[in-house]
């Protein structure tokens, strides 16, 4: 058993059952025994793989479309690129590489990380050597006059509520212990009367509270001072119904209360409800639109063939492999499940990305 499982065994016992938002709470951020308080969980070695770890072209892309925001914005001669969740820093050293050749881009950003992890803030002062970061444990603390926000892979790891349909209406899902102690999932005894929705039993529906402050803070922000965000997920462009908590392990499926602090946790994003929280606190919403057509449309089957072209057969076999994981629908690829999401001050035009008449044919 994991130090943190007895932990909340012992919790469990003396305070009752916890809100499923709060137990994937302390499962990856505990102090001491979370999961991303204590390792690296990226790669082949790790237990998931990033888009930003697959191919660098994955980053590049997002640098041009980076400098082309901040160029939207008029230039700035100050402002913040601020990465949220930025896992080892590959992506940020990718934008930062590609955007060398703008003028007057590297000389008006300061960057800015938001991470809790001590074990992947060591990675990423590692790879970000001489961009000088600046390090926040909260999105707020990071935000300050003009800001392009970058977060991929972020909102699915924030915790949320879970509720479940009963004959008797809503009553909230809870994590507490079977007869034999273990970790096990319940109801609350008291149903849930603020949820007006309608559903057939056994239904499940997830609030993604803090998912949703996030989104709604940097939304204010870049409508009061400038900038815009950019979100790359996966979860679904409409609202629906249904259990998407998973925990992952050595890149495979496991149960999600069998080893907390061990596995990590996370949920599909709700991008339809991410984006109407981004259009109320005033910012102007682009997407969502799929990775797919996102990345086709910066231009990642032109990248991948300049690249080819420098390439050895090896070399040409490994961009071709990253195109179509970062491109493929279904299992074996990233295209259909993940999900961009962009805002940003009313004043600006449709960004990049998201005007899909636009989009090249794959090749």
């Amino acid at each position: 058993m994991s130090t943190l499982k007895a932990e909340l065994i012992r919790l469990i016992r003396d305070e009752g059952p916890l809100p499923v938002s709060r137990y994937m709470a302390l499962a990856l951020g505990h102090p001491r025994h979370g999961y991303y308080m204590t390792r690296d969980p990226f790669g082949q070695e790790g237990d998931f793989t990033t888009a930003p770890e697959i191919s660098q072209m994955f980053g590049e892309l997002l640098g041009l479309w980076t400098a082309h925001l901040w160029q939207a914005m008029g230039a700035p001669v100050r402002f913040r690129l601020i990465e949220l969740g930025p896992g080892r820093g590959t992506l940020m050293a990718d934008v930062l590489r590609t955007t060398r050749i703008v003028p007057g881009f590297h000389a008006a950003l300061s960057v800015h990380l938001v991470e809790t992890s001590p074990v992947l803030r060591a990675k990423q002062a590692e790879t970000l050597r001489g961009a000088d970061p600046d390090w926040h444990d909260t999105v707020e603390a990071a935000l300050e006059g003009p800001v392009i926000v970058l977060a991929n892979e972020f909102l699915d790891a924030l915790p949320l509520d879970q509720f479940v349909m009963t004959a008797e209406g809503w009553h909230e899902r809870l994590v507490g212990l079977n007869g034999d102690g273990e970790l096990a999932f319940g109801l609350a005894l008291v149903g849930e009367d603020s949820l007006k929705l309608a559903a057939p039993a056994g239904t499940v529906f997830e609030q993604p509270y803090v998912a949703l402050d996030v989104v709604a803070e940097i939304a204010r922000h870049v409508a009061g001072h400038g900038g815009g965000a950019l979100f790359i997920d996966y979860g679904s462009i409409r609202s629906g119904f249904g259990d998407t908590l998973q925990a992952m392990k050595r890149h495979g499926f496991v149960d999600p209360l069998a080893e907390p602090g061990k596995a990590d946790l996370t949920v599909h994003v709700d991008f339809e409800r991410m984006g109407q929280a981004a259009s109320k606190a005033g910012a102007a919403l682009h997407g969502p639109v799929t990775q797919r057509d996102f990345l086709l449309a910066l231009g990642l089957a032109q990248r991948a063939q300049i690249l080819s072209q420098k390439a050895d057969a090896a070399q040409r076999r490994a961009i071709s492999e990253a195109f179509d994981r970062l491109t493929q629908p279904g299992e074996t690829g990233m295209g259909d499940l993940f999900k961009v999401l962009a805002f940003s001050h009313p004043g600006l035009p449709l960004l990049p990305g998201f005007d899909l008449h636009r989009v090249p044919e794959q090749v």
